[in-house]
Order: structure tokens, then sequence, then C-alpha cells
């Protein structure tokens, strides 16, 4: 099935992209870096970052709500537009998209479908009940696959080991980072600027949505902690989600709200970056956090639990410094030794960069996505 030059491989990214996380950062990555060598299409959610972010790259965009499982529409569509444009494979990634590009694959009879797991149903913060149907749904298409993509050993594991899928079928290619962009000599200093806040007055930051997993309640207590031996501290909040106000409230019970801020939605975040002296990612669960990879290529010290997908990213004392999950002591430790030795700090920032450089490239990410695509075309 090898095409010529004038006869583009046509790819149909399927992704409902009603937020814009790791996830669409990828696929906005593969289509900045495939556009030229491939025809591409989306079928997305109309009107929301990720499908303006692909516009922008010139891929042809078609509107589909992928808001509900139980819904048979978006099949429907995602078959007209794979008549319509005579799309050679589909790449999925979400779990209601992987169910409707599975579906129009099987029906259409399409020659290939590519899934990329970022986030395992297994991992989802959802009812036991909820996620045993989501989960029989999944077993019930996962023949329809031809290659999962992962981002991480653990989720590779997880397929293999755990679901009994083929590890000929499973291919771990790591997230990549734009290393021009991501870069330690971008240093705007905007941010202290903006909030008055001198360079001598250590910045904390955590970057993420705010919710449940992200473990950001036992961040709190831990700067509760920290103000006791450096008061002048803040800790930057960026992100939204659903637990914001009630994080808000736990900052008064714990009498640290004149310290922390919350900005919300931030749409680059290398202001952030440059400005924060390390980061902290107190989380519960990871598939291969993009933030981390982004804070490693800006030369910063990170602070972060030791799980899976972050122990891949950074080793204990070399790229940065873990603590186990839900210890909001350890996790004060940590960071008031990066605070107390500027050097350990910068140390670690410098480690950090070069492993970036040797290992999370966008460039290797995108090489090696396109290697899949051929390997199954050939």
């Amino acid at each position: 099935m090898e095409k010529t030059e004038p006869d583009k491989i046509h790819i149909l990214f399927v992704m409902d992209g009603i937020e814009f996380g790791g996830g669409e950062r990828v696929f906005v990555q593969l289509a900045a870096g495939l556009k030229d060598r491939y025809q591409l299409s989306a079928a997305t959610t109309a009107g929301m970052k990720f499908e303006e972010t692909l516009k922008s790259l010139g891929v042809h965009t078609y509107s589909v709500d992928m808001g509900s499982q139980l819904s048979f529409k978006p099949v429907y569509k995602i078959l007209d537009i794979i008549k319509k444009n005579k799309i050679d494979f589909i790449h999925s990634q979400g779990a209601r998209a992987d169910l409707f590009a599975r579906v129009a694959r099987s029906i259409s009879g399409i020659p290939y479908n590519i899934c990329t797991i970022a986030a395992p149903i297994e991992k989802f913060d959802i009812g036991v009940l909820r996620k045993g149907i989501y989960r029989f749904i999944d077993r019930l298409t996962e023949s329809s696959v031809d290659r999962f993509i992962v981002a991480s050993d653990s989720l590779e594991r997880l397929l293999t080991s755990k679901r009994g899928i083929s590890s000929k079928r499973v291919v771990k290619i790591y997230n990549g980072i734009e290393l021009h962009k991501y870069h330690p000599a971008y240093n705007s200093g905007k941010l202290r600027i903006e909030l008055g806040i001198s360079q001598d007055i250590p910045i904390i930051g955590s970057i993420g949505r705010i919710i449940h997993s992200k473990g950001i309640e036992y961040l709190l207590e831990a700067t509760k902690e920290i103000l006791i031996l450096y008061p002048e501290t803040r800790l930057i909040i960026v992100g939204e989600g659903p637990l914001k106000n009630k994080l808000i409230l736990k900052c008064k019970e714990l009498e640290i709200i004149n310290n922390v801020i919350f900005t919300g939605f931030v749409n680059d975040i290398r202001d952030i970056l440059s400005s924060i002296d390390l980061l902290a990612f107190p989380s519960l669960s990871e598939g291969f956090p993009m933030v981390t990879l982004e804070a490693m290529a800006m030369a910063k010290p990170i602070v972060a639990t030791r799980i899976d997908g972050i122990t891949e990213q950074i080793s204990d004392g070399k790229e940065g410094l873990l603590v186990p999950p839900k210890d909001s002591f350890r996790l004060s430790e940590a960071i008031i030794k990066l605070i107390r030795d500027r050097e350990l700090a910068r140390s670690l920032g410098t480690s950090a960069r070069k492993k970036v450089e040797a290992e999370f490239s966008v460039e290797k990410m995108v090489a090696e996505t396109e290697r899949v695509y051929h390997s199954l075309i050939r």
C-alpha cells in the first residue's frame, strides 16, 4: 500500500479535544511534524483550542460531538469522513474517541487503526460500576486496534500483562518537548514583575488541572510547614478544575491564603516556569506528564511524587527529588531542601535539561510515531 508523493497517505486524528492537556498537545506536535509529508484531517469538538490549533497548522477539521458514549451519531459522522476523504488509517486517543474510531473502522473496513493510550480507564477517577462498563466496552473493541502507542513502561505493562494484549501490538514512545521553545535561556521575569515579587522571595510552582489525582491538597499542607521557615514564600497554582474553590477554602483554613496565588488557566506557561524557583508535582497518579518535561527542559528543579511515569523521567537526586505520594511532610522537607540549597537546585535543573535533550525531544517522538505508521502500510 505504499503511496507516491502526489497521493499522500491520509491520516484521520480522532479526539474529543474538549480540554487542551498533554494528550492534545502530543497530537498538535504530531500534526506540526507530519503535515508536510501526510494529508491530515481531524474529527473533534468544534470551537475548542485543540481544533483551533490544528486549523492554524493547516489540518482540515470536522465537527464531531463525542459527549456521550451511548450515542451512535459520532460513528456515522466518522464513517462519512472516511468515505468522502479516502482515509488510509485512523489515529485516536481518549475513551470516547477510541470507541467511536474503533467501531467506525470495523464498519468501514478502513485498513488500519492506531490508538494512543495516555490515561487508561483503570486510572479514571470514576465510580466502580461506571469504570466497569467503560472497561467492558473497551475490551470488546480492542481487537480492532492494530497498534497501541503508550508513553511509559507502566502503561506498556498494563496493556501487555494485565490486559493480555500482544507485545507486538504495543509500542512505547515517550512524549517530547520542543527544546528550542522550552529553554533555560527563556527568562522573561514577567510573573514576578506582574505580582510584585522580588527575586529573593522563593516561588513554588504547581501546574496542571485542579483535580483530586493531582494531589494539590498535600502541597497546601506542605506549604504551611514551609512558611514556618520561609514566611515570604509564594505558591503559584496554575490551572483550572472542579476542586479549585475547595482548595481556596483549604488555604483559608490553613491560614496560608495570603501566600497562595491561583492564576487560572495560562496558555503559555513559559513565563511561569521562567519565574519559579522550583516545580512541585505531588500527583497521585499519572501517565507520562508533559509539564514535568517542560520544567526539565527549562532546567527547573522538581520535587515530585515517586509514581509510575514520573520515575521514568526523574531519578531521585539526579534530575529532581522524589517523595512518597500523599506525604505532605516529606514533600515540605524536599522543597525546603531546594530552597535552602541553591547549588543543589541548580545542579538538578542542569541534569534535567540534559536528560530531556537526550531522551524527550519532540523530533524523536514524531520520528518514532512515523515509524509505527510505516510499519503498518508497508
